[in-house]
């Protein structure tokens, strides 16, 4: 029976008991997730709002790691459905770098002009638009344009998220509540890989990808809103009466007088120093600059970022031939990064930084060796798995696509679809790409592609494709507990109070400007010179880093008070 042809009386009834029910099931899940939120508090030591306050903000990383790995999958999809060349790839891949460099030269401009709080709550509603963005259309330019969004958004939420969480939190649970932050950048690559594998055989799954995030960027902007702006921005604008009431919310006390008198001898700190102050010998800050700018440097010479962006297509590369399989694969990238980061960020206090970096650095480098002497086995022509499928073969992988279609009409609905600007890239292909998309038309009337072929037929063994996922699975965790998290925390403490943000910001441009160079040039130069020449690149690179370790350069980081 139809619930309309219940008598009204009736009808009213069950929606009372059905409202009933759901404002019971919201009471009881907001009962719980105080109580979580309660112990946690304890456990932690900092006070119920403030670990609120510091949990809210940290959405921030979560988005971040989410939108850091979701290209992975993503890019699996849409180098087929939009017919893309690898450049064109790594120019996708690389607008969301560049949005964030150019937030990371403005955002400290912007969270001291406008406030920590407004600008988590401005990059929050501009992820979200930038999803939105990119859900209606299927174009190239588009995708550019929704990514260099999303790129300043994480950028800027990146920035502002720290220094808030720093400026709320008491300084015995500092470092605690900011690597709350670190731990969710990881939790959120973790989500992104498993929404990756989660859409890989559902058509347009990458859009799906793309908005899963708005409602959480959303529920974050708001939620902001009604949490206190940072006490120390407060006391950088005068209003000293303001700063003292938040402070005794945020420690659940009458009087914060104490605390609010450090903040104010710090503040007073900072105009000892120019941002030129940097590359002076004045209290050794040129040297301190040298340690911040090379461990960046180190960071993204790993590679390690780029294993974010691309890790879908380098394990394709190795013998993962579906997009399910390799999306599933690096799905064990992101639950490594997160189970290895837990132990870093508990025991850092106990171990010390520099521990942590060199033990990373040197199951880095033996990770990489094996896996350079796999990938030297592995005969795959890696520039053409950017190249492999094209529409026609994305469409003959989905299942029930092949009855009743033939090659012809098959052809003819893909050459419909095609966009003037699709065409006039092909245009300008190489003999070598054009020979090869033709030998994969041609096959494709015998209901295969050329590379489908050649992959299936175990040109790569087994064993050399578990060993390489292995090895890439070390190298991952080997960064998480090494120059991952240990990097951030090492520049956090080596400049002063006075100068520390500027220092921040000048590292944190050289970190997405490499990252952006690398990522730009990643599928180019590794299909000319193979991967394994790439991580014989790596490795040398990690001679150099282990030499720092334990000679002269070790011991002047020593000295700088890590």
């Amino acid at each position: 029976m139809h619930l309309t042809a219940l008598p009204e009386s009736y009808r009213k009834i069950f929606w009372t008991g059905i409202s009933n029910k759901v404002i019971l099931n919201c009471q009881n899940v907001a009962e719980v997730t105080l109580s979580i939120f309660y112990a946690f508090s304890l456990i932690s030591g900092c006070g119920t709002f403030t670990f609120l306050s510091s949990a809210v903000a940290a959405i921030s990383g979560l988005l971040m790691g989410y939108e850091l790995g979701l290209i992975s999958g993503a890019l699996l999809q849409m180098s087929s459905i939009l017919v893309l060349s690898c450049k064109e790839q790594e120019i996708v891949v690389s607008s969301l770098l560049f949005g964030a460099l150019f937030a990371s030269l403005t955002g400290g401009f912007l969270i001291d002009r406008f406030g920590r709080r407004p600008a988590i709550i401005i990059a929050s509603s501009l992820l979200v638009l930038g999803s939105l963005i990119l859900l209606p259309y299927e174009s190239y330019r588009i995708l550019i344009v929704g990514r260099i969004a999303i790129g300043i958004s994480i950028s800027l939420s990146s920035i502002a998220t720290c220094v808030y969480i720093a400026e709320i939190a008491p300084q015995h649970r500092r470092g605690l509540l900011v690597s709350l932050n670190e731990l969710m950048i990881v939790i959120g690559i973790l989500f992104a890989y498993i929404s990756n594998y989660a859409f890989a055989s559902i058509s347009h799954g990458w859009k799906y990808m793309f908005g899963l995030v708005i409602p959480l960027g959303a529920l974050q902007a708001v939620a902001m809103y009604f949490l206190p702006p940072s006490p120390r921005f407060l006391v950088m604008k005068n209003n000293d009466e303001a700063a003292r009431k938040v402070l005794e919310k945020l420690r659940e006390t009458s009087d914060a007088t104490k605390e609010l008198t450090v903040i104010k001898s710090s503040l007073k700190d900072e105009h000892q120093y120019s941002f030129l102050d940097l590359f002076r010998s004045k209290n050794n800050m040129r040297a301190r600059m040298l340690v911040g700018l090379t461990l960046v440097f180190f960071v993204q010479t790993t590679g390690q970022p780029n294993i974010l962006f691309y890790a879908s297509t380098v394990l394709k590369s190795v013998g993962f031939q579906s997009n399910e399989a390799a999306s599933l694969a690096s799905t064990g990238v992101g639950v490594v990064k997160v189970v290895s980061t837990v132990p870093a960020t508990v025991f850092v206090d106990q171990v010390g930084s520099k521990t942590f970096l060199c033990i990373g650095s040197s199951v880095m480098a033996v990770s990489l060796v094996t896996m350079g002497l796999v990938n030297r086995n592995i005969h795959v022509n890696f520039t053409n798995v950017c190249r492999s499928q094209s529409p026609e073969d994305f469409f003959l992988q989905r299942p029930g696509n092949l009855t009743g279609v033939t090659n012809g009409s098959l052809k003819d609905l893909f050459a419909s679809k095609t966009s003037p600007e699709r065409l006039s890239f092909g245009a300008q292909k190489s003999p070598h790409v054009a020979r090869t998309e033709e030998l994969n038309r041609t096959a494709l009337a015998g209901g295969k592609s050329t590379t489908g072929s050649h992959m299936e037929s175990g040109e790569v063994p087994v064993v050399l494709k578990w060993l390489s996922l292995g090895s890439l699975l070390v190298y991952v965790a080997a960064f998480s507990i090494g120059l991952g998290p240990m990097s951030w925390l090492v520049l956090s403490e080596i400049f002063p109070g006075g100068i520390r943000g500027r220092a921040m910001a000048l590292t944190s441009s050289m970190n997405w400007g490499i990252n952006l160079l690398i990522s730009l040039t990643f599928l180019t130069v590794t299909g000319k010179i193979s991967l394994f020449t790439v991580t014989l690149l790596a490795e040398w690179k990690f001679c150099l880093q282990m030499n720092a370790c334990g000679s002269h350069g070790g011991q002047q980081y020593l000295h700088l008070g890590v």
